[in-house]
């Protein structure tokens, strides 16, 4: 049986924070409630490559119901009051106050629904002077300071995926379980609440502890700021190769296995990651030239044999074609999508998914 079978969760929810912490319910066998507004989640429209459909949507509402409810009514306002009536989790991320403008304050869900847990998602928490603000992935990207410490040299970048929206989502995840184990114990119910920034924040601890040493972290590409080599370098047939350094150990295996001159271990200016990383332009030019005279294939042959850990810059394409993809199918009213499949897997209990729901037509 799935693990959280038998357990209701109302979802005020929209775009992809919320959305990603339910959907992982879902797939754990809860029943998940989905109430949309009239025109639906927004996320619908997002765009129309899931066949027809969002990838968005698509992804993160499978296995979910949805409830069409107009909450500035009475009847949408009954609606939501009788499911919260028998609900076990409530997740919402409405704008800020919302929740408590329909009338379901702090107060009022910890007198009327002492077993539910309600969690609560925003972007700056419920003090402070950017409580009220709306706030989405990109804006806490680059109000967090995610940005400045993303792209190349030359000017701040996003982040290629909702990485805020998603870290927001698993956070609520981790800690809905958390009070759903909590309340099998006390009997009790929790009011969680979850901020976009808080996550970002925690995230972001060790560059913003390297900016608070004196050690400001600068944009580097596809380098790390704080570890050499640890970067891109491209092979005479002009595939781009990633390898990570993270010992004396494995740089010493590369100078000798792959640089060919085991001396470079002990080289003052290279012999610990301090040091390569204050000559790095020097250390990065040795790799360089050592990828620069093998093809692709001899390059990870003699990586491998190094015991260096390595990756190909890949793309979409590569991804597409991965020979470590594991996929799942949803059903859709428009037919079956395939995508990546969720990452953890419990062994003898595989997992079937549900489709992703329609909108209804009527309340």
């Amino acid at each position: 049986m799935l693990p959280l079978k038998g357990l209701t969760v109302v979802a005020l929810e929209q775009a992809v924070a919320a959305p990603f912490a339910t959907a992982r319910l879902a797939d754990a066998g809860a029943t998940v409630l989905k109430f949309e507004r009239p025109g639906g989640d927004f996320a619908r429209g997002y765009d129309d490559v899931a066949a027809g459909q969002s990838s968005y949507f698509v992804w993160l509402n499978r296995g979910k119901t949805s409830v069409l409810a107009d909450l500035a009514t009475d009847d949408g306002m009954t609606r939501l009051r009788e499911a919260l009536a028998t609900a076990d989790v409530l997740v919402c991320n409405f704008r800020p106050g919302a929740l408590g403008r329909l009338g379901f304050t702090d107060e009022v869900l910890a007198r009327d629904y002492p077993r539910l847990i309600a969690c609560i998602i925003s972007g700056y928490g419920t003090d402070g002077p950017m409580a009220d603000r709306k706030a989405y992935d990109l804006l806490i990207q680059a109000e967090s300071g995610l940005c400045s410490i993303t792209g190349g040299p030359s000017e701040p970048s996003r982040v290629g995926v909702s990485v805020v929206d998603i870290a927001t989502g698993a956070t609520a995840h981790a800690a809905i379980l958390e009070a759903l184990i909590a309340r099998g114990i006390t009997g009790r119910g929790a009011l969680i609440g979850v901020s976009m920034f808080d996550v970002m924040a925690d995230w972001l601890t060790v560059p913003l502890l390297n900016h608070e040493g004196g050690k400001s972290p600068r944009r580097v590409g596809l380098a790390h700021p704080s570890i050499a080599p640890y970067g891109v370098f491209t092979t005479k047939d002009d595939v781009q190769i990633l390898i990570s350094i993270q010992s004396e150990r494995e740089w010493a295996a590369l100078a000798r296995d792959f640089l060919a001159d085991a001396t470079l271990a002990k080289d003052p200016e290279l012999s610990n990651n301090v040091a390569r990383v204050r000559h790095r332009d020097r250390c990065d030019a040795l790799v360089a030239a050592a990828f620069a005279g093998r093809s692709a294939d001899d390059a990870e042959a003699a990586l491998a044999l190094a015991d260096i850990a390595f990756a190909r810059v890949n793309d979409m394409g590569g991804l597409s074609a991965h020979p470590h993809l594991r996929r799942i199918t949803v059903e859709t009213v428009n037919g079956p999508v395939s995508y990546p499949a969720p990452g953890a897997r419990v062994k003898g209990a595989d997992r079937t998914y549900g489709p992703v729901p329609p909108l209804p037509t009527t309340e």
